[in-house]
């Protein structure tokens, strides 16, 4: 039987959420009720951030944010848990550029290497 699962991340910021998801090409939407796929019969979710009809993102009572999706109809080229990588990879950046730019900062370079990890310069006169 397929469900809904629930994998909690340590996101808390919605906007730096959407930031990160835009980022990586997903048209993000807001407030968005999951769709149960054909022939399946479960809890449906309400999330306030959906990437497609059966993936999204709901805020806890904690205040992190949980990836909600239906397993059986992933459709990322994937798994789940390099899809979060990504997502986490993305917000953290975002974070950090909002930081950055908050306490008077300006970015000088910005790389990525070839294990994914992304190196950030900023400087402040």
């Amino acid at each position: 039987m397929s469900h809904f699962s629930k994998i909690k991340t340590k996101i808390t910021k919605k906007d730096s959420l959407i930031k990160a998801l835009n980022q990586l090409g997903y048209a993000v939407q807001e407030n968005v009720l999951l769709v149960n796929p054909d022939g399946h019969d479960h809890k449906q979710w309400q999330v306030e951030v959906g990437i497609t009809n059966d993936v999204g993102f709901k805020k806890d009572k904690d205040g992190t944010f949980h990836l909600v999706a239906e397993m059986d109809t992933w459709e990322e080229p994937f798994p789940v848990e390099r899809f979060l990588e990504k997502v986490i990879q993305a917000y953290a950046k975002v974070m950090v550029m909002e930081t950055v730019q908050e306490q008077g900062f300006t970015v000088v370079t910005e790389s990525k290497s070839v294990d994914n990890t992304i190196e950030i310069v900023a400087e402040k006169w």
